[in-house]
């Protein structure tokens, strides 16, 4: 017998008033690593900044090389650094933004297909999701509760 499965997926959405203390915190890291990004061909940088349960907070950047598959962007080199630095502290928020070099407004931006199945991997690890944020031209954050808000039909072990 055929079936369908049908998943909603939604994201919440904040005013500048209404973002916590720390997502503030984020979004300022986030948009000074976004000045520093590498991105000579693209010319589209992308910062991100990761806070974790022990109140640390780390950002980072794109960074492209001319051999295109060898750049990395923000979200997985934020999550790199953190997850070998702190392996045990879990992920809390991850607050993504980005911008053509020549705009003044931020570009809506989600993760990539690599970066959602990394964030996935750190869920999995930690048994736990992780707040994706993503600011948007207006200044508004865009949130998502967790990874599979973003890749619901992600890649998991499927045995466990």
């Amino acid at each position: 017998m055929r079936k369908k499965i049908n998943l909603t997926v939604s994201l919440e959405v904040f005013q500048r008033e209404e973002w916590a203390t720390d997502e503030i915190e984020l979004v300022e890291q986030a948009k000074i690593a976004v000045e520093n990004a590498h991105a000579p061909y693209s010319n589209f940088m992308v910062g991100a900044a990761l806070l974790l349960e022990n109140g640390k907070v780390f950002s980072a950047n794109n960074q492209e090389n001319v051999s295109f598959p060898v750049g990395i962007c923000a979200e997985r080199a934020v999550l790199s650094y953190a997850m070998a630095n702190y392996p045990d502290s879990r992920p809390v928020k991850l607050v993504i933004i980005a911008k053509r070099r020549e705009d003044k407004v931020w570009a809506t931006v989600t993760p990539c297909g690599l970066c959602r199945q990394t964030i996935n991997e750190y869920e999995i690890k930690f048994g736990h999701a992780i707040e994706i944020l993503m600011l948007n031209p207006q200044g508004e954050l865009l949130k998502a509760s967790g990874i599979d808000q973003l890749l619901p039909f992600r890649f998991n072990d499927l045995n466990g």
